[in-house]
């Protein structure tokens, strides 16, 4: 049996608040959110914000003094590109719930977005396909850097 057309748009307009307070959420997390990836030869670490802008570059263990030019500007390179990489996978994922379809309220379609577009190929190649050279470093400790540990095994 149909349900009123009442009842159907008090869910409409529940779920539609529910929406507007977890994008509200999401902003706030993501205008906060930045990450860090350590370059392959470990001499570089770049930092990017929530936008994919270059918010810090580190030069480690002054390894940079052994470094050609070039070989210094790969590695930043390197370093910012996989962090800007990983916080666009961050959006992503944290964009993804509102891009599905409503389930209580099959007339609430998700919008669509071209994600390619938008950041780039890069972004939908699985983690597995990454070049094996960088590695993010968002949740290793700086101290581990300093006393020449990187937290694995």
């Amino acid at each position: 049996m149909t349900e009123p057309l009442e009842k159907r748009l008090e869910k409409a307009m529940a779920e539609l608040h529910e929406a507007q307070e977890a994008v509200a959420r999401t902003e706030r997390e993501l205008r906060e959110a930045s990450f860090a990836v350590l370059s392959s030869d470990r001499a570089v670490r770049a930092t990017v914000g929530p936008q994919g802008e270059l918010a810090g570059i580190e030069f480690l263990d002054n390894k940079y003094r052994d470094m050609s030019p070039q070989e210094l500007a790969a590695s930043v390179l390197e370093a910012s590109s996989a962090a800007r990489t990983k916080m666009n996978r961050h959006v992503m994922k944290a964009m993804a719930p509102f891009t599905e379809p409503s389930s209580n309220v099959p007339e609430l379609k998700g919008f669509e977005l071209d994600w390619e577009r938008i950041f780039g190929p890069e972004v939908l190649r699985d983690d597995d396909d990454e070049t094996a050279t960088a590695r993010d470093t968002a949740a290793t400790p700086g101290w581990r850097d300093a006393l020449g540990e990187d937290g694995e095994d």
